[in-house]
């Protein structure tokens, strides 16, 4: 395994990008500002190596940016409702920057910190080190959060969140890359084939925001049970596709369980064109599929390809959003002495 380390001046100090290539060539390129993927090079079937995630030109572009590209989001990931919750009695008001929502921690949020990292280019591994302070965003207690990625010689990025806090929290990290599998500029992410291992999804309101109903998938544009064309169904007249503008929604895992979290499917995704594929595995009760809706007006993409709406899908898997109120969905508190750990790996291998 060879590893680069590339260094860039910004007003968050110095943002280091770091590389991890295997034996075959494959990358992954990793940046500290928000403990993000900027870079996934993967073969074809032919062996060409391509770049298949979005990513920016100007590596501060990555700071602020509206489609959290890359990054891990939080304190907590997706969406609190009205920016409101309870815990222990107390009400908690945070920072309200999506609608009438909190979204993906608050305006300074995690993904938009500088993390330490330590790199083991031996191993193959790069982990990543942010302490968050009581009250950052108005959230409670000092955590400290570790973001742990394994790149392997079988082309597989392992993602290891793990968080630790001094008082009783709320907490549900993710990664917010986004794919597409042609090459991150080919423009044709909805032709890819999804498939999810989830037979219903979250309700929402007309902000996005969960109503707390679960709801089976069959017969409906969500269903994704087998795989087909992301494309097919996403401009049926569905009341949940014209409030996103598309798929902008949590999925809930069939193999998950509360009571005994472990490595499930969760997603298969599948390019036709190029005839990559991407398997995604994770320990987490949920999975956000956001195709991307409103990606037009993003900062200059890699090679100077300009992001269009749909261009790339995000396939985040995580805790569900706006979880501390609703008491039906898997608990996202975090307590003294307890560890925060969850897994999400990402396979990439070529179609048969």
């Amino acid at each position: 395994m060879k590893g680069k380390i590339e260094k860039f001046d910004s007003h968050k100090g110095i943002i280091s990008h770091i590389t991890l290539t295997n034996e075959s060539g494959a990358s992954v390129t990793l940046s500290t500002l928000g403990a993000g993927i900027v870079s996934i090079k993967v073969p074809d079937t032919e062996g060409k190596l391509s770049d298949i995630v979005m990513g920016y030109k100007n590596p501060c572009d990555y700071i602020y940016d509206g489609p959290c590209c890359g990054k891990i989001p939080g304190r907590y990931a997706n969406r609190i409702a009205r920016g409101l919750f309870f815990l222990n009695d107390k009400e908690y008001h945070l920072n309200v920057n999506c609608g009438p929502n909190h979204l993906h921690g608050g305006p300074e949020g995690i993904q938009n910190q500088n993390w330490l990292y330590a790199v083991d280019g031996e191993a193959g591994d790069v982990t990543f080190f942010l302490k968050s302070k009581d009250g950052d965003e108005y959230y409670p207690g000092n955590i400290e959060i570790r973001a742990n990625y394994l790149w392997t010689e079988n082309n597989e990025l392992h993602l290891t969140l793990q968080a630790v806090t001094d008082a009783d929290t709320i907490l549900n990290l993710t990664n917010h890359t986004y794919f597409c599998l042609s090459g991150h500029n080919a423009g044709n992410a909805l032709e890819h084939e999804l498939q999810l291992f989830c037979s219903k999804y979250l309700d929402t309101d007309n902000t996005l925001a969960p109503t707390g109903k679960l709801l089976p998938v069959k017969g409906t544009p969500m269903d994704f049970t087998r795989s087909h064309p992301i494309k097919d169904r996403i401009k049926d007249d569905f009341k949940p596709l014209h409030i996103g503008k598309g798929y902008d929604h949590c999925w809930v895992a069939d193999g998950f369980s509360e009571k005994a979290p472990k490595l499930n499917i969760i997603a298969i995704l599948k390019d036709r064109n190029s005839g990559r594929q991407l398997q995604i595995d994770s320990t987490q009760p949920g999975v956000q599929v956001y195709t991307g809706n409103w990606l037009t007006g993003s900062p200059m993409g890699k090679d100077d390809y300009e992001y269009k709406d749909y261009d790339c899908v995000a396939i985040e898997c995580q805790g569900l959003p706006d979880a501390p109120n609703h008491k039906n969905f898997p608990s996202q508190i975090l307590r003294p002495g307890k560890e925060y750990y969850q897994q999400i790996i990402f396979r990439f291998t070529t179609l048969l």
